[in-house]
């Protein structure tokens, strides 16, 4: 965050400036952030590009302490911005730095550390003449097996606008046939804590977005054939029913 120097504002001649649609991001409300604060939703960013959700200071690692996003119930960011903090290091009153980032410098992040880990993952030469697919996600959509006829299959995203894997598990999941319903824990409280009621319940602490629900079976992050597995399984018992 920019720091405001001290100073007289300049005369201005004209008419005051029109008011900006979303307020600057050294106009969002002060945010005090403590080992002690309340009804967290800390998301830390891998080496990998990973998004991870957990909802205690300790429960993220040193390694990924410098940035860490913030969201704390009744807590209002704008649409554009919001709150950042280095917990790596605190103040004398036992408070951590925060600063603020745009949604997109913030996407960006998990950006470059997911092509950094493509490209070392890449073979250094593809033979002539031939594709390798790089993710299951890249297998044709008739490889898995569809929803049994009759049987219809539903999940629950939990998620958030900025997170790509959760928009590629939206796609895939639409494309098996499954009806999806996305619920954002930026922009929902109530979203954030039904996630986290979810969480508990499975005894995870912490995990990775998106955190897909489909008909019970509680999936962390985007994985093709997890998702084909549950597909399976809940179309399956939902035969039986019928």
């Amino acid at each position: 965050m920019a720091a405001l120097l001290p100073g007289c504002k300049a005369k201005q001649d004209g008419p005051p400036p029109a008011a900006s649609a979303e307020p600057a991001p050294d106009q969002l409300p002060k945010l005090v952030l403590k080992d002690n604060t309340p009804n967290l939703l800390l998301t830390w960013v891998s080496e990998n590009g990973d998004f991870t959700v957990v909802q205690k200071i300790d429960a993220v690692p040193e390694a990924a302490r410098k940035q860490v996003r913030v969201v704390v119930d009744n807590n209002v960011a704008t649409q554009d911005w919001f709150y950042v903090a280095d917990l790596s290091r605190k103040h004398a009153d036992g408070s951590y730095s925060i600063t603020t980032m745009s949604r997109a410098a913030w996407d960006e992040i998990g950006a470059k550390r997911r092509k950094t880990r493509l490209e070392a993952l890449a073979p250094s030469a593809a033979p002539a003449g031939s594709l390798a697919p790089t993710s299951a996600s890249a297998a044709p959509p008739d490889a898995a097996a569809k929803p049994a006829s009759g049987a219809p299959v539903s999940a629950i995203i939990y998620g958030a606008d900025w997170c790509k894997p959760c928009h590629a598990a939206e796609a895939y999941l639409k494309q098996r046939g499954v009806h999806v319903v996305k619920k954002d824990i930026d922009e929902s409280e109530a979203a954030r804590a039904e996630m986290r009621q979810k969480l508990d319940r499975a005894g995870m602490g912490g995990a990775s977005i998106p955190i897909i629900d489909l008909m019970g079976q509680l999936m962390v992050g985007y994985s093709p054939t997890a998702l084909d597995r549950a597909i399976a399984s809940a179309s399956a018992k939902n035969t039986k029913t019928l």
